[in-house]
């Protein structure tokens, strides 16, 4: 996790946790001069409309005044949904055996795209197995993960 991610992540977990939701993760996507920042909330009877809309407002208060963001950014607010995006150990290990899709920031192996079952973690490292094959995937090395819906 970059350094910028850690200190959004310290700044917005207090004013999450204050609404009664948990603060699943954070993306942050740069496209030039513009970039968004999507907050991904949870509740254990779910998320609705009012809890994005309230939690959005309070985090927009926060960023307005400690500005820890350069330039133009979009703030959404959003629960994980069903294809949710895994960020910490402890996400994966509570989604082993669900099928997923990662992808790393470098070449691990070759290749940069996985997609196979979660086996959990181990260590630092995420167990994946991609058609009968094991790899051990470091956290740090994963630039996006997420749970592949099934129906």
């Amino acid at each position: 996790m970059s350094a910028k991610l850690k200190l959004l992540q310290e700044m917005l977990k207090p004013i999450v946790e204050s609404l009664d939701c948990q603060l699943w993760g954070i993306d942050h996507i740069s496209q030039g001069k513009h970039s968004t920042l999507r907050v991904y909330i949870e509740r254990e009877e779910g998320v609705s409309v009012d809890d994005c809309a309230a939690v959005s407002h309070q985090i927009s208060g926060i960023l307005d005044v400690e500005d820890p963001i350069s330039g133009v950014y979009t703030l959404e607010v959003s629960s994980p949904g069903m294809d949710r995006p895994l960020f910490t150990l402890e996400q994966f290990n509570a989604f082993a055996g669900s099928k997923v899709q990662i992808r790393l920031r470098v070449p691990f192996d070759g290749r940069r795209n996985f997609k196979g079952i979660l086996n959990g973690i181990e260590g630092e490292d995420i167990l994946l197995v991609v058609d009968d094959e094991e790899f051990l995937l470091p956290i740090d090395l994963i630039d996006r993960a997420q749970v592949i819906p099934q129906f």
